[in-house]
């Protein structure tokens, strides 16, 4: 299993990277039939992406390039309102979906979930964009952004989302591998509404998606997943809180609080990888 820059999981060597296909994911430009006839030549039209939709995205981008500064930073609270103003007004078209079904999903065998895909727009040492295609009933299990400043914006979609931040100091169950967490978000969320963020220690870094609806998400993400650096995606089952007990999780101190405890990677992480289509990004001599 290989952790991937611009996504969560991937898969193992042996899978190589989708071809786009319409039955996965469907851009706003489709492709152009030739005709078979031989008498008369038609030329090919060519669909340019709107100057809006490329200038939202540009300017997410460039924004990321001068906010994000690598491993052990987080970015100040003006920078995160400059991203989350950029973002919100983001819409499927910025990043070439259609606003029809774009996907559907396939090869989910009765009884497990759908699985996910995800393509990167852009990836480099200090951030990611990334797109994130869930079927519905599809699932991203929940995990953490260790180091990482994370923003996502649901493009397409109904989602049930929840996150977790852990209850400073470290409070763990006796002779237990769990880990006290409070509870940040349970709530159902659609398209458009604001984007999310969370922090390395606040605002839900641990959180699970659930598609109720085909959904996209759009996430950036800085730094990204990083073994060398110390940042490698773990992944966690979350149960009632009360000292072992099957309980409901309760309020404590008007807080709702859970044990976590670390697994190995579901079954459900696995993603497929597939080419991002959409309108392209501007890159001067200037790299990050």
């Amino acid at each position: 299993m290989v952790v991937d820059a611009g996504g969560l999981v991937e898969q193992s060597k042996d899978i190589t990277t989708v071809k786009h296909a319409n039955n996965r994911v469907r851009y706003a430009n489709k492709p152009i039939k030739k005709s078979n006839r031989w008498c008369k030549k038609r030329r090919r039209k060519v669909v340019f992406p709107r100057v809006r939709e490329v200038l939202r995205l540009q300017q997410l981008f460039v924004s990321c390039r001068e906010i994000f500064k690598g491993h052990g930073t987080v970015p100040p609270a003006s920078d995160v309102n400059k991203l989350c103003n950029i973002l919100d007004k983001m819409k499927p078209g910025d990043v070439g979906l259609s606003k029809n079904q774009f996907f559907k999903a396939a090869g989910a065998a009765i009884g497990t979930h759908p699985r996910v895909t995800y393509t990167t727009i852009y990836q480099c040492s200090e951030f990611s964009l990334c797109i994130f295609f869930l079927p519905e009933k599809a699932v991203i299990p929940l995990h953490n952004h260790p180091g990482m400043t994370v923003f996502s914006k649901l493009l397409l979609g109904t989602m049930h989302i929840k996150s977790y931040d852990w209850v400073h100091p470290k409070h763990s169950m006796p002779s237990s591998r769990m880990r006290l967490a409070r509870l940040k978000a349970n709530g159902v969320y659609t398209a458009p509404c604001d984007t999310s963020v969370l922090y390395p220690t606040t605002g839900g870094n641990m959180h699970e998606f659930k598609a109720m609806t085909p959904c996209a998400v759009l996430d950036v993400i800085g730094p990204p997943y990083s073994k060398q650096e110390g940042r490698d995606c773990s992944y966690y089952k979350d149960y009632p809180y009360g000292d072992g007990e099957t309980t409901a999780v309760r309020e404590e101190e008007g807080e709702c609080l859970g044990w976590l405890e670390e697994i190995q990677v579901p079954e459900e992480a696995e993603m497929d990888r597939i080419q991002y289509l959409g309108p392209q990004i501007i890159q001067n001599t200037t790299t990050c």
